[in-house]
């Protein structure tokens, strides 16, 4: 501000600028408030002040002449009235000089929480008085001390001295009661003010507004004249005082001012109950209470002593009172920011506290000062800027001279009471701003001698972000500045401040005022604002002693300082805990964090992250994802952002899958994230949290922690706490708590604090929860920076490059990012560049680790890279190649010789000859031309696969033309056609459909490599157990070069099993050589007969390493003191471990090889050890059940084991009733061992189906006790109901039956009433079986957990069941006494009664044995009349399901489960036919005998011909497509039952299947003379399609409304309205289909009969039995012709002779699917025939196509994209 400038006395104050308002008083208060002052008593005078006597000489100043006279200094003594402290000094306000009280920092107005303004007010007309200048002492009215905590020097002494008389008295006298409101008159008179501002009178009213608020006399005096009483002055509103002519500002001052003082006067009157009641003396007073820390011990102590005493905070009663009052109420406190620390990384927490001011203890902990800045919307910046290095400066010179350290906070509450040291942070716009003016002011408030020293004391301005109660971020700030007096700076100088004191009134100048500010307490005073001349001087003079004490106490503070030592062996501790106990981070040891708000300074340090193997990080800070950890995180690597609800589910599986866990780093945001703002992931405060969340959490803890996910040893628990935590409440240790509990204590777990502080509150709370020192699990004295450095030195040496390359096209290269990288989960990439330029090969241990690589390969692990790339480093001699290496290779290579986009290309092998290695050397020496990857999750879906392929094939590419190749590899996969489809559909690029962009090499294992190749219909490749001559000799090579590079080469048994042949002898000699001493009944001989168990009959077995470690005896593994392979020395060397990647990423063990174990097995029977004693053992092994990772799959390994049978379809080499090891135990050890096994199996696994199932199964085949065999496949029933199990039930009653029927002599009434009732409860649970198999899931029943096998099919066997029942009971029935086959009278008599036409007690006679039957079969009448129909229902339904529909998968010359019943199928349809069929000669001599039969008659024994022909259906018809030979005899018998059907108009089925006859007939013989024209049956269909219309489901007459009325240029149809319908009827077709079939669909598609041909009417109807036709003549049949593969590979569309017979139609791809318009109304939609024929992305483009016909509608296929 301008000193030469004037100031108006009305001109805007920095207060006047606030807009608030008071608030008056209701009634009911003031009456209270004037209750509580009638009962105090009075007191005439103010106490007298107690003054210190320890005084010196000091020194004098003489005031300038033009200066403010110092006497005016002395600050408005406060009234006691209103809880304040009286004035000790007595003194006067000078009518000359202005007050200093007027100029002193802006202290905070506590009744509004906003500052006071200094300006514009004045005591004096002339001159601001100096004793406003002083610094605002606290506000005792509002009963909220300074500082709770701060320590007395009563606790060095007992007593203290009494200043005032030299005596100790008690430091808790309680001071006297304070007067009534007092004012200090300009003549020094002492004058009481009401203490209820509404009793004032008008001259109250304008003596406080002068006096106290000094406002112009003239405003003041205005107000008087308008009557303006202290009741009117409580009901203004600004307005109010506006519209009487007082000035805005002074208007703004005087209601914040009566705010204040209402608020005083409540204190005070609540004050006053509280000393009454509590009946507390009132004679004593004591104003000054002494408060310190404890004292140095040294030569100086006697110094310090006295210097204690100089530092005594005033307190009176009322401030303990408060203290006490506050004592329980809990606060969130917030911890300092370290002193003279300006890049601490440090949160502040919105209305969270600080800890409560104190004054000075030993001068090195510093003192604090809380301060809130005006609002700058109140005020202009610039006020706020002085305001704020004002109260700096101030602040900094108290400290300086009482040499004690301090800090500043500027946005923190400093009134008095609960919200004392509450944070609530200012809005700053520029930090440069407040920079800038500390920088610019300093010079102004000190002498030119001291500002060198005061520059070099107080520090730059420290900003430290306020977050919200959520942990977010705020846009506020606590500003800090911090005082260190050194003694070198400052010595025994004095710093005098210099103040700016700005003028109240117009053209006066502002003034400067010189102030010497001193800490006493937690305040500071300023020594020159007393207006008593003789304690003034009193004063002046007994400062410079102090000071010189004070500056002799700092010194010696300083030099007695000692900085704690650090922890040195910290780093040590780190290392050790972080690897538990090993040289180097494990990349098995998976990691979960917990973490806070990361300073954003710090961020770059927790890239150590990157490191680990991270599994999950649960962050509790809401920013991260957008400028927090996990944001830098995710820069480089892929993390997936998830919430804790996320982890609830039951299912663990289902949560591993969608949540790809193991796969990619899971990041969870514990409080809610910032850009999310759903009620249910919103961030919270920590009271919300604990209601709302904490819940969650600890599910989420338990899931995470279970040892069915994870084993305790494989993981670490890293917590990192950025900032102190001091609240018993946290989140975070409510998370610890959680982890404690699921660990069951610290052994996995890790601190990393941030500092000692951090450590010390954390370290408290854990002790309080957990009743644990966690002290040794704590690193706190290391920096960030180091653990981070620390933390990454211990990586082991990376085995890949940091940079790795794709190939790309013309040779070029793209870098292959990790992130992306990572975000291929399921693909493990082979790079150029694998294996080149790695840290490994610079290591001292690459040596080592060159060894192990081999070591592990040749021993019978997986094939790694590293393998092939040692292979061909100097001195080694070249990677062993198979002979069938140059057959693969030269099957891949010639890319361009293949025009499908995707290929797939098999390699058969043997388990364990290679095959998967050669696989893999094939990829590596391809890596530079393909981009090679292989599938290394055996639990990803098909659809996932494909998309990461898609990815893999475009990545680095934009916008130019062509792909670099992908080169696929999957083991033994599932079902590579599926994926062959999904790849089309997901990565095809249709701008080149013709151009090979995935190869797909698929190794299948199978016992029969050589067939299976010859059977195969692809280009493929196998490989057996066999070695060629030239195999033999580079196997014996190979030997020599590991002799000279490994110590024991011969214990490398797969390797040298495959260098012996695969010699069985040498296999047996090394197995009993190496198991001769194992005692099978221990630890170690149980373990390897389980794992010989599982590895001969269950392929892919394994047991998880931590199961093995728990069978053994290895209880702490976690810090490896033993490790599995010390403890299963010396039969380790069959051992191998290796990682799975199922549901979770973990370790396992297996034997080496499949040979090894059968050979074990063989070892253990010779010890008398049988096959079922080894499974009894498994089964009650109590350690591989309990809760551990992949107990789920040994389960499943142990079921399959017991239930799973062999199927050629399968590939297996026979079909068999039960698994291999039941049937081994039956040939064996007999059928009790069975039972045996399969009854304690049953009692293992209690919840499962399929044992009981099994055990049924086995007592009806093999021991045939079928009440056994029942009551267990009832039990089974009961567990699980499906479709399977329920035919089991019917197969016992269907066994019984039929051993009742063999083993009977003849039929007697009792074995025909107890075969009726057996084939009735069969038929019974079989139609059960049929039910259910509509509600079955397509897959393989034991498939529980989702491991990918091949999918079961529609389950027909009930159907068969039945009919196999049926015709078994009336084999019995035609071998009655009733019924003869030679007696024609006899066996007609029999058939009507079957068909329903005649009673049963037409059977009976005179024969008491053949009446006895007959009574029998009465009681059974209705089930027996229900046979005949029911077959027919049933043949009806295999004919549907046999020619409506195909299986989505077939085996090439493998005989399917299909094929199988079909064939049974027909030879019970040929038994049906004989038996209810008549013969032609029959016919004829019933046509002799009644040459009149009806024309109904006749027609009936037309239908019956049709049925016999098995053309009486619809679908019969279509199969009759291919019965050449006899379209002509059915044809014409439909065309007579069409035209002589007396139900011609209602029988709509007839009309259908006639129409259906014409269309075969003319496929067939298309010139036959008896066809009706095409425009004829369109008429005809149009008849039934008026009176069916388009919701009936008919579903055959809408598929012939897409065969006759497709859309043509033919004009005919143009005559019929349905034509325009085309796209209705479509969909009619579609739903009825779907209505009938949808159960179906997962293992059966619909066939296409009939494509769309290039003529017209009825030649353009082309059958596909013509196009096989077509494809036999064009393909000379060599006997492995497969017409399947031909339209499944896309040959048959290219083959000439079908394409001129098809019209290829013109369409549009549109969202997935093709539609073709006709006209400018029709629109039909297609489906494409396979997913892959339209490209992803929904891309609408020109396709042409071929138009098949199913009775689902029509579908495209050979669809091409037009150019």
């Amino acid at each position: 501000m301008d000193p030469n400038k004037p100031v108006s006395p009305s001109g805007p104050s920095r207060q006047s600028l606030s807009p608030e308002k008071p608030k008056p008083s209701s009634g009911k208060k003031q009456r209270k408030r004037r209750k509580n002052v009638a009962q105090r008593p009075k007191s005439s005078t103010p106490p007298p002040n107690v003054l210190s006597e320890n005084t010196s000489e000091g020194f004098e100043r003489s005031a300038s002449p033009t200066a403010p006279s110092l006497q005016s200094m002395s600050p408005e003594r406060p009234d006691l009235s209103s809880g304040k402290p009286k004035d000790r000094f007595g003194r006067s306000a000078s009518p000359t000089a202005p007050s200093l009280q007027s100029m002193s920092p802006e202290r905070p107005d506590l009744s509004s929480g906003k500052p006071k303004d200094r300006f514009g007010r004045s005591a004096s007309p002339t001159a601001p008085s100096l004793q406003s200048m002083s610094p605002e002492r606290p506000d005792l009215s509002s009963g909220k001390p300074k500082d709770r905590f701060a320590r007395s020097l009563q606790s060095l002494s007992p007593e203290r001295p009494d200043l005032s008389s030299g005596t100790y008295k008690d430091r808790n006298v309680v001071p006297a009661e304070p007067s009534v409101h007092r004012r200090l008159t300009a003549k020094g008179e002492d004058k009481a003010f009401p203490p209820i501002m509404e009793d004032w009178t008008k001259e109250h009213v304008r003596d406080w507004l002068i006096t106290h608020l000094r406002i112009s006399p003239k405003v003041a005096q205005s107000l008087y004249d308008q009557e303006a009483s202290g009741a009117c002055l409580v009901s203004f509103e600004k307005q109010d005082l506006l519209e009487l002519g007082v000035p805005p500002a002074p208007a703004l001052q005087i209601l914040r001012q009566v705010v204040r003082f209402n608020r005083r006067s409540e204190l005070s009157a609540q004050h006053q109950e509280s000393e009454e009641s509590e009946k507390m003396p009132q004679d004593k007073l004591e104003t000054q209470t002494v408060t310190t820390d404890s004292g140095f011990h040294s030569e100086s102590a006697s110094v310090l002593h006295e210097t204690r005493d100089d530092f005594e905070e005033q307190f009176t009663e009322h401030e303990h009172l408060q203290i006490q009052s506050l004592s329980p109420i809990k606060r969130a406190v917030c911890v300092l920011r370290p002193f003279d620390k300006s890049t601490a990384p440090v949160f502040y927490t919105e209305h969270h506290f600080l800890p409560t001011v104190a004054g000075p203890n030993n001068l090195l902990d510093p003192v604090h000062e809380y301060k809130l800045l005006p609002d700058s919307n109140e005020i202009s910046q610039r006020e706020v800027l002085f305001e704020f290095t004002n109260e700096i400066f101030c602040f900094a010179a108290s400290c300086m001279n009482s040499r004690t350290n301090g800090t500043i906070h500027f946005g923190v509450k400093d009134e008095l009471g609960q919200e004392h040291g509450q944070i609530i942070g200012h809005q700053i716009s520029s930090m440069i701003l407040y920079s800038e003016a500390f920088e610019s002011d300093l010079s102004k408030y000190f002498e030119q001698e001291h500002i060198h020293s005061a520059r070099m004391c107080i520090r730059p301005p420290v900003f430290v972000q306020v977050q919200c109660e959520d942990g977010t971020a705020s846009d506020k700030w606590v500003i800090e500045v911090d005082v260190v007096p050194l003694y070198s700076e400052t010595q025994e100088s004095v710093f005098y401040t210099i103040l700016d004191i700005p003028s109240t009134e117009k053209n006066q100048h502002q003034s400067k005022v010189e102030c010497l500010f001193v800490r006493e307490g937690s305040r500071k005073v300023n020594i020159l604002s007393d207006s008593n001349p003789r304690v003034f001087q009193d004063k002046i003079k007994e400062i410079s002693d102090k000071v010189k004490r004070w500056a002799s106490a700092r010194r010696a503070a300083e030099e007695m300082y000692e900085p704690p030592p650090p922890n040195e062996h910290q780093g040590q501790r780190l290392k050790q805990l972080i690897t538990c106990g090993r040289d180097s981070l494990s990349d098995f040891m998976h990691v979960f964090v917990v973490t806070d708000k990361c300073h954003s300074s710090q961020l770059e340090h927790m890239d150590f992250l990157k490191e680990l193997n991270l599994f999950v990080v649960l962050d509790f800070d809401p920013e991260s994802g957008t400028n927090g950890t996990c944001h830098i995180y995710r820069r480089n690597r892929a993390a997936n952002l998830h919430f804790p609800q996320m982890y609830t589910t039951q299912d663990r599986a289902s949560v591993i899958a969608n949540l790809n866990l193991f796969k990619q780093t899971s990041w969870v945001f514990c409080n809610g994230h910032a850009g999310h703002m759903s009620n249910s992931e919103r961030p919270l405060s920590q009271h919300e949290w604990l209601k709302n969340r904490s819940g969650c959490i600890n599910n989420m803890v338990s899931f995470l922690c279970s040892p069915d996910l994870l084993p305790k040893h494989s993981f670490l628990v890293l917590i990192i706490l950025h900032s102190p935590i001091s609240d018993i409440s946290s989140p975070i240790l409510e998370t610890f708590c959680a982890l404690y509990r699921s660990l069951g204590g610290m052994d996995n777990m890790l601190c990393l604090c941030k500092d000692a502080t951090v450590f010390s509150h954390w370290k408290n709370l854990v002790e309080v929860r957990c009743k644990e020192d966690i002290t040794n699990k704590c690193i706190y004295t290391l920096s960030l920076h180091e653990i981070s450095s620390t933390i990454k030195k211990l990586k082991e040496p990376q085995t890949r490059a940091s940079r790795r390359f794709l190939a790309s096209t013309g040779s070029s290269s793209v870098l292959l990012e990790k992130k992306e990288e990572e975000m291929m989960t399921d693909l493990e990439i082979l790079c150029e560049n694998e294996c080149e330029k790695t840290e490994i090969e610079t290591n001292k241990s690459f040596e080592e680790f060159k060894k192990n690589t081999e070591e592990v390969f040749y021993r019978g692990g997986q094939v790694s890279w590293w393998n092939f790339y040692l292979s061909e480093q100097p001195g080694s001699l070249p990677f062993i190649k198979r002979d069938k290496y140059g057959d693969l290779y030269q099957l891949i290579c010639p890319v361009q010789g293949y025009t499908s986009p995707c290929v797939v290309v098999p390699l058969f092998h043997h388990p364990g000859c290679g095959g998967t290695t050669l696989a893999k050397h094939i990829l590596w020496n391809l890596k530079n031309r393909f981009r090679c990857a292989v599938v290394k999750n055996q639990m990803a879906t098909n659809k996932d696969i494909a998309l990461q392929v898609r990815t893999l094939l475009t990545y680095g590419k934009q916008e130019q033309p062509g792909y670099t190749p992908v080169l696929l590899l999957v083991d033994n996969w599932y079902d590579v056609d599926d994926l062959k489809q999904c790849i089309l559909g997901a990565a095809i690029d249709r701008n080149q459909p013709n151009n090979l962009v995935v190869l797909i090499l698929h190794c299948e294992r199978t016992p029969f490599p050589d067939k299976t190749s010859v059977n195969c219909y692809n280009p493929n490749v196998f490989i057996s157990a066999k070695l060629s001559s030239k195999e033999k000799d580079l196997f014996l090579q190979k030997y020599q070069e590991l002799k000279d590079n490994h110590e024991k080469p011969d214990t490398f048994y797969a390797f040298m099993i495959m260098k012996n042949d695969f010699s069985k002898d040498y296999i047996s000699d090394l197995v009993n050589n190496i198991l001769k001493d194992l005692d099978i009944g221990s630890q170690q001989g149980k373990l390897l007969s389980f794992l010989a168990l599982l590895n001969s009959y269950v392929n892919g077995s394994y047991i998880s390493l931590s199961s093995c470690e728990e069978l053994v005896g290895i209880r702490n593994p976690l810090w490896r003191q033993e490790s599995l392979e010390d403890k299963m020395n010396p039969y380790s060397t069959l051992l191998i471990t290796f990682t799975v990647e199922e549901h979770g990423t973990y370790q396992a063990v297996r034997l080496l090889h499949q040979m090894i174990a059968e050979n074990c097995i063989k070892v253990f029977k010779e010890n008398q050890h049988d096959l079922s004693d080894i499974t009894i053992d498994l089964l009650f092994c109590e350690s591989l059940y309990r809760t551990c990772m992949g107990k789920d799959f040994l389960n499943q390994f142990i079921q399959s084991m017991l239930v799973t049978r062999t199927r050629r379809e399968q590939g297996d080499d026979k079909n068999t009733l039960f698994s291999p090891l039941i049937e081994n135990i039956q040939k064996e050890e007999g059928f009790d061992k069975v039972k045996k096994v399969l009854e304690r199996a049953i009692d293992r696994f209690d919840r499962s189906a399929t044992l009981p199932q099994a055990l049924a199964r086995h007592m009806c085949l093999n021991e045939k006790d079928f009440d056994s065999a029942l009551k267990w496949a009832l039990d089974a029933q009961n567990k699980r109901s499906n479709s399977y199990i329920a035919d089991t039930v019917g197969q016992v009653y269907k066994s019984q039956l039929k051993m009742l029927i063999e083993h009977s002599k003849e039929a007697h009434p009792e074995l025909l009433n107890e075969c009726l009732q057996l084939a009735s409860k069969a038929v019974s649970a079989f139609r059960e079986s049929q039910e259910l198999a509509n509600k079955d899931e397509q897959i393989d029943p034991l498939d529980r957990h989702g491991r990918k096998v091949e999918k079961a099919g529609y389950n027909t066997s009930g159907y068969l069941g039945e009919t196999e029942v049926i015709i078994m009971l009336l084999d019995l029935i035609t071998e009655l006494p009733v019924f003869s086959v030679s007696d024609r009278h006899k066996r007609d008599k029999m058939l009507q009664v079957l068909r329903g036409q005649q009673p049963i007690t037409i059977l009976g006679n005179s024969d008491p044995e053949i009446n006895a039957i007959v009574t029998v079969l009465k009681d059974h009448g209705r089930f027996l009349v229900s046979l005949k129909p029911r077959l027919k229902e049933i043949f009806t339904f295999f004919e549907k399901y046999f020619i409506y529909l195909r299986p989505r998968h077939v085996p090439l010359n493998r005989e399917t489960a299909d094929e199988r019943n079909k064939r049974k199928v027909f030879e019970l349809f040929k038994k049906y036919i004989k038996l209810f069929s008549c013969s032609e000669e029959e016919k004829e001599q019933e046509r002799e005998r009644n040459p009149k039969l009806s024309q109904q008659q006749v027609i009936e024994d037309h239908r019956r011909d049709l049925e016999m022909m098995q053309a009486d259906t619809f679908a019969g018809l279509l199969q009759s497509l291919s019965h050449k030979n006899k379209s002509e005899i059915i044809f014409e018998k439909w065309k007579f039952i069409f035209e002589n059907s007396v139900s011609r108009y209602t029988s709509t089925s007839d009309t259908v299947n006639y129409i259906l006859s014409n269309i075969v007939l003319h496929s067939i013989k298309p010139n036959c003379i008896l066809l009706k024209k095409y425009e004829e049956l369109v008429a005809l269909l149009n008849d039934v399609l008026q009176k069916e219309g388009t919701r009936s489901n008919l579903l055959e007459l809408y598929y012939l409304c897409m065969l006759l009325m497709w859309p043509s240029k033919d004009q005919s149809l143009k005559n019929f309205t349905e034509y325009s319908n085309i796209s209705t009827y479509i969909a009619s077709a579609k739903r009825s289909f779907h209505k009938r079939f949808s159960f179906m669909f997962p293992s059966r598609s619909a066939i296409a009969h009939f494509f769309l041909g290039k003529s017209t009417g009825l030649k353009r109807i082309v059958s596909k039995v013509k196009l096989d036709q077509i494809l036999v003549d064009s393909y000379p049949s060599d006997g492995n012709t497969n017409f399947h593969h031909l339209w499944h590979s896309g040959l048959a569309w290219s083959t000439p002779s079908v394409q001129e017979k098809l019209l290829r139609v013109k369409g549009r791809s549109e969202n997935g699917d093709i539609y073709v318009t006709y006209g400018a109304n029709i629109k039909i939609m297609i489906r494409p025939a396979y997913l892959g024929d339209i490209r992803s992305g929904y891309s609408r483009e020109e396709v042409s196509f071929y138009i098949g016909f199913t009775l689902e509608g029509p579908v495209a296929y050979d669809v091409k994209y037009e150019k």
